[in-house]
């Protein structure tokens, strides 16, 4: 049921190890990097809270879920293959735009997909399979440019202004297909159930129809957060603000800071962008393998325990780079970030899942991907300022600022009282 989410993480993953870069091709400059980010979150936003209200009320051929997952890898798919072909700035940002509302319409019912299908004390191990499955899905995706380079012969050449290198573009082909396949692996291998009394189900669908009772449930919904969800919240939204920072300047301060690259149309900056899609591989094998592990520890310890401290590895991590000159060290720096993206990925969804109602599982889904978005549409919106004024357009300054957010959210994790409990119903 966790396949899937092999293949959206190249979409992430080659958007987050890219897109930077690209924008920086076709001619961005530093400070106008966030806001031409603001597709991710703004679509997030909008769109997971409707999936996720349209997917608790579906059922048919292909299940409930199932049809939302194909409907989106067929979008991204598309998207992920014209990317590449982007001309000017304003195509690729369009693009992107696109991208991401597809993304969000594959990836938001997986999450409920999980707690649909699975008990209480299996939910923290199925979270943890997803997070297995994106960090193999992001190995791969964040190192397709060097891999294109050094295992498969492709050659850069000389980009030429507003040019997007080969292997960037051959790494976009390849994760369409990537995506695409693994999506139809979970839709055709995995069975979803019907509701218990389909006939009552069918009922309350005909007595909930409309786009203005879609939106009261929803608006009801985020009225009512669970004491757990609003806890949560913070710790999502500071812990999102660090990872925004880092996507979207550690490839380019990699090169102009590690590599030395003067600009973006030299060799140099190539090879400094490619590395840091190495580097962004390596907290995604990290990622992986710690994946394993999140199930025993939560069997020994707190989740929010276990939260906290792999937010504090991240935040140090990503602390660290401010002080390393030598590319190899980065590797290392990356361990820190691998070991909380694993938690990341799992842990909030864990103690999440036990205190929403059973038939609203999808929209709170939805609604909980708002304190990831309200942060990174912050931050598309003023860190372009933050960057003109405060940090000098300085790209690794930015990077360290998300270690110090880190750190905040594993502060707030201790905060967050998980009571493991059967699905509440209402």
């Amino acid at each position: 049921m966790s396949f899937g989410f092999l293949g959206i993480q190249f979409g992430w993953g080659l958007q987050m190890a890219n897109m930077s870069a690209i924008y920086e091709y076709l001619g961005a400059k530093p400070d106008q990097i966030p806001m031409l980010w603001l597709a991710a979150p703004l679509t997030g936003l909008l769109v997971q809270p409707v999936i996720g209200h349209l997917s608790d009320r579906t059922w048919g051929r292909l299940g409930r879920r199932r049809p939302y997952f194909l409907t989106g890898a067929i979008l991204s798919s598309l998207a992920l293959i014209l990317m590449p072909m982007s001309g000017a700035l304003w195509m690729a940002a369009g693009l992107l735009w696109i991208l991401d509302a597809s993304i969000n319409v594959s990836m938001e019912p997986f999450r409920a997909f999980v707690a649909d299908l699975l008990p209480e004390e299996q939910r923290t191990r199925g979270f943890a399979t997803q997070s297995l499955f994106i960090g193999l899905g992001a190995i791969v995706a964040s190192a397709l440019p060097w891999m294109m380079t050094h295992w498969f012969g492709v050659g850069n050449g000389s980009a030429g202004l507003h040019e997007i290198p080969a292997t960037v573009r051959y790494s976009f082909y390849a994760g369409s297909v990537a995506f695409m396949g693994a999506v139809l692996w979970t839709i055709f291998s995995t069975k979803e159930y019907p509701p218990p009394d389909l006939a009552a189900f069918e009922r309350m669908k005909a007595a909930k129809q409309g786009i203005a009772h879609g939106v009261s449930e929803i608006v009801h919904a985020i009225t009512h957060l669970p004491p757990t969800m609003r806890q949560l919240a913070w710790v999502q939204i500071f812990t999102w603000l660090g990872l925004f920072c880092m996507w979207l300047y550690f490839p380019v301060a990699v090169a102009r800071n590690v590599f030395g690259a003067p600009d973006e149309k030299s060799i140099l900056y190539a090879e400094g962008t490619e590395w840091g899609g190495l580097c962004f591989s390596m907290y995604s094998v990290v990622t992986f393998v710690f994946s394993f592990l999140l199930v025993g520890l939560s069997q020994k310890f707190r989740r929010q325990s276990i939260h906290t401290v792999c937010l504090v590895c991240g935040g140090l991590g990503l602390l660290s780079v401010g002080v390393i000159h030598e590319k190899h060290l980065l590797l290392l720096s990356m361990t820190g970030v691998g070991i909380a993206w694993a938690s990341i990925l799992s842990m909030p969804y864990a103690m999440l899942a036990g205190s929403l109602p059973a038939e609203k599982t999808g929209v709170y889904m939805g609604i909980f991907n708002f304190f990831i978005v309200l942060p990174e549409i912050a931050a598309s919106l003023g860190f372009g300022w933050v960057m003109n004024h405060l940090l000098d357009n300085n790209r690794l300054a930015a990077v360290v600022s998300g270690g110090v957010f880190m750190l905040v959210a594993a502060v707030l994790t201790q905060f967050v009282k998980d009571a493991p409990a059967a699905r509440v119903e209402g």
